[in-house]
């Protein structure tokens, strides 16, 4: 196993984690699988355990069973460079999942994502209180709507 990041993040689905890391891997650039074994103790004995890296960042994920629930009180940021970045992205999550405001959605395995464009807050300083009135009735994030809302009138 490589050498562990300080600090990672630990992913507990219920039974889908190496489905999940498959999915993530073969969205993101600069990702893979690095692991994947099988739980040796414990609650989730026997269960998947899987080591995973996206855009160079390591996650882990664990079948842990039914207890525990994502939230969007955690989510994931994508940053993205165009308005076609924010399209694949947000069609890609979204697909089997729900649809939020904001950039925001939970994909098909419950994991909170806010796919948004990487230069919000220069959009966001044109014209903060237009800008945000825009933002707040988008779900996928339109980047020319968010640059007409601040344009000076």
């Amino acid at each position: 196993m490589p050498k562990a990041d300080r600090i990672g993040t630990c992913l507990w689905f219920e039974d889908r984690s190496v489905e999940a890391a498959e999915f993530y891997v073969s969205l993101f650039p600069d990702s893979r699988i690095v692991e994947i074994s099988t739980v040796s103790g414990g609650p989730a004995k026997g269960n998947s355990f899987v080591v995973f890296e996206l855009s160079g960042r390591t996650f882990q994920g664990i079948d842990g069973g039914p207890m525990f629930k994502f939230t969007p009180a955690i989510s994931f940021v994508v940053n993205c460079e165009s308005q076609d970045e924010i399209d694949h992205y947000w069609s890609t999550l979204a697909e089997g999942g729900r649809e939020g405001y904001c950039g925001w959605l939970d994909d098909r395995f419950g994991v909170s994502w806010q796919v948004v464009p990487a230069n919000m807050g220069e959009l966001m300083s044109a014209d903060p209180t237009r800008v945000m009135d825009a933002l707040l009735k988008m779900g996928k994030i339109d980047i020319e709507g968010l640059r007409k809302a601040g344009a000076v009138g």
